[in-house]
């Protein structure tokens, strides 16, 4: 009798398969995701936002928006112009919380506490680059919140790889660590290494399609970095509309930083620019090395253009 008490019991607390979305994979990832929404659950009730309440009324709330890359795309721009409008509360650093095994273990309540201080009335905002090319991460972001609206930052793909290269190599230089040429990672038995990561997280097709199985296209604004970098006010105001913001960010926000070379932000007085680590130079690679990343990545942005129904400026498109 008891056993059949407890089979019963089980069976109601056993939480329910939402038949629509895709299948998952492990019964570890089904357990952690079961613990994921009643967390949601019981920290969306007031008595558990106690501890994160300010005594001036902000609190601290789960994230409306998440810049979700990509790496080396633009997010940190992206991020400290977006910041500009009143309206938005974004929280300072990478979280890592969808992509690192050991902080999402921590639940909701500790990403929770790891986002800003906000008004009602402000959205919050995080940024993780890594979380586009993360294969579990849009499944564990759709489970959080279904209508969460993602900004995706992407520029040409040959110069992302470039500028990931360049990133890592400044790192190993900081820390006087020596470090290939950009070349012994591009170049694998006389042929173009595609195994190198860098050129796996510019093939931004195959990433995409694992976010379109959790949200629609209209969830996904995808900010044209190139652009971005070029002249910022028109990308951001379609970020403005796209959040559905009150117009506050214009044209006397931003100014061309000749000595930097790059623009910076004007708010309320104030000037700022981003890191110095941002802008650095690209190696000067071979023009034949780099017409072969071109060609790689032709077929792959074509499929992303059809994917989104849109084109990108990218040397590696040819129009027919």
């Amino acid at each position: 009798m008891a056993a059949f008490l407890l089979g019963a019991v089980l069976l109601i607390v056993q939480p329910q398969i939402v038949p629509s979305r895709p299948a998952i994979n492990s019964k570890a990832e089904m357990t952690s995701q079961s613990v994921q929404r009643e967390l949601l659950k019981k920290t969306s009730q007031k008595n558990d936002f106690k501890e994160n309440i300010h005594y001036n009324g902000s609190c601290r709330q789960l994230p409306q928006t998440i810049i979700i890359g990509v790496r080396k795309g633009g997010t940190r721009a992206l991020l400290e112009m977006l910041s500009l409008h009143p309206d938005i509360a974004a929280a300072e650093s990478e979280v890592h919380f969808f992509d690192w095994e050991d902080h999402y273990r921590n639940g909701l309540q500790w990403y929770i506490n790891q986002m800003p201080y906000s008004y009602p009335h402000q959205i919050t905002v995080e940024k993780t680059p890594a979380y586009f090319t993360s294969p579990k991460v849009p499944e564990r972001v759709y489970n959080m919140n279904q209508s969460m609206r993602l900004l995706l930052i992407l520029r040409d793909p040959s110069e992302r790889v470039l500028s990931d290269y360049t990133q890592v190599f400044y790192n190993h230089m900081q820390k006087h660590k020596p470090y290939p040429s950009i070349e012994q990672f591009l170049i694998k038995d006389g042929k173009l290494n595609v195994d190198y990561k860098a050129i796996n997280r510019s093939l931004y097709y195959i990433h995409m399609q694992n976010w379109l199985k959790y949200f629609p296209l209209d969830r996904i604004h995808i900010v044209d970095g190139d652009k971005l970098i070029k002249n910022p006010f028109p990308e951001i105001e379609k970020v403005e509309r796209f959040l559905k913001l009150s117009p506050q960010i214009n044209a006397s926000n931003f100014y061309f930083n000749k000595t930097k070379g790059f623009y910076c932000l004007r708010d309320s007085g104030r000037e700022r620019c981003l890191h110095e680590s941002k802008g650095r130079a690209h190696p000067q690679l071979d023009t034949r090395l780099l017409e072969k990343l071109h060609e790689y990545f032709h077929e792959p942005n074509k499929k992303f253009f059809e994917l989104v129904g849109r084109t990108f400026d990218w040397h590696s498109f040819v129009a027919s």
